[in-house]
């Protein structure tokens, strides 16, 4: 009877630790120009931004490419509008990205001055 408790114990063990190990999730970051923000369709248009920053450039140079977010679930934090540059967290989901967060950069730096 003890050896079927060790072996049963060491099996829940060796599943436990086997569930700790499993990836996680991460989501995506996408920054850009805010193109539109359509609050009642829950939807966020931004001209993606690459990741060479200069002093010309502090949050990357334009690469011409439109991405679109769904925001209907996210945290948004100062109020999108055409011409900010946003930082969406978001997760591919049906075919779309889904944001998490939303976070307005260029408002955020304005408020830091």
């Amino acid at each position: 009877m003890r050896k079927s408790k060790l072996v049963s114990v060491s099996l829940a063990m060796v599943i436990a630790f086997s569930l700790i190990g499993l990836p996680v999730l991460a989501a995506e970051v996408s920054q850009g120009k805010c193109i539109q923000f359509d609050e009642s369709g829950k939807q966020i248009v931004i001209e993606s931004y690459d990741t060479e920053f200069s002093e010309t450039s502090p949050y990357g140079r334009p690469t011409g490419e439109k991405e679109v977010f769904d925001v209907s679930g996210a945290t948004i934090g100062i109020q999108p509008e055409p011409g900010d540059i946003l930082r969406l967290a978001w997760v591919p989901k049906n075919n779309g990205k889904f944001a998490l967060r939303v976070m307005n950069v260029s408002k955020q730096d304005l408020r830091k001055k």
